[in-house]
């Protein structure tokens, strides 16, 4: 939407501008931002396009609570765990188990 109220229809524009202002971006992760789907955006790649666009990045950026809740399903059952009383170790990395 940004894009179109400065007159911007096109992705191949887009890029174009952002080239233009030092940020070369691949067709692919131009086709992902275009349509709204990117799966991340490098913090100095949204400085760029916020300058292209004239625009702060809280125009751009759509918050989804509700996708962080629903993403992790496993951490809802480690708190009840723990609020119930009952740690559970937490492996990892350089991690290992108590010892019996």
């Amino acid at each position: 939407m940004r894009a179109a109220q400065q007159g911007i229809w096109k992705s191949t524009e887009m890029r174009r501008r952002l080239a233009e202002a030092g940020l070369q971006i691949s067709h692919g992760k131009m086709s992902a931002l275009w349509t709204g789907t990117p799966t991340t955006v490098r913090l100095d790649d949204l400085e760029v396009i916020c300058v292209v666009l004239q625009c702060e990045p809280s125009d751009l950026l759509i918050c989804e609570p509700e996708r962080v809740t629903s993403g992790r399903p496993e951490q809802t059952a480690a708190k009840s765990t723990a609020a119930a009383g009952q740690l559970s170790p937490r492996l990892g990395r350089n991690r290992t188990l108590p010892p019996a």
